[in-house]
């Protein structure tokens, strides 16, 4: 692995556990949210959990479909930013983690799995 896509991974693997901190203390520490403990895990802590194994063991295809969770905190960032100023320092630190996260996830799965040969095969290519 080059130093390049070291930085990569760290940054990847960085944000994430931070934007996963940063939610459980949100959503648990603070007393803003009046849904329930249940619905507060189901809905902000588990899917962050699914692909943290993938991440944490450096596995290109695990960021790469990350993103797709990712865009579930992004949105709800942006959400939160619109109709709770209250909480606009919360929303603000969840987009840039988030932000961060996604390119972190996007460029490591990128350079990694193209130095690994890894990639999507080409239709005509399987013929």
């Amino acid at each position: 692995m080059t130093p390049y896509i070291k930085r990569l991974r760290w940054l990847a693997l960085v944000s994430y556990i931070a934007l996963l901190a940063w939610v459980i203390v949100w959503q648990f520490g603070t007393g803003y949210s009046e849904q329930s403990v249940l619905f507060r895990s189901l809905f902000y802590v588990l899917p962050l959990l699914f692909p943290l194994y993938g991440i944490i063991s450096g596995n290109p295809y695990t960021h790469a479909w990350a993103n797709f969770i990712l865009m579930w905190y992004f949105l709800h960032s942006l959400t939160m930013l619109y109709i709770a100023p209250e909480q606009l320092w919360w929303a603000v630190g969840e987009l840039l983690l988030t932000s961060l996260a996604f390119v972190g996830c996007t460029w490591f799965a990128r350079h990694q799995g193209r130095a690994l040969g890894l990639g999507l095969k080409k239709l005509k290519d399987q013929d």
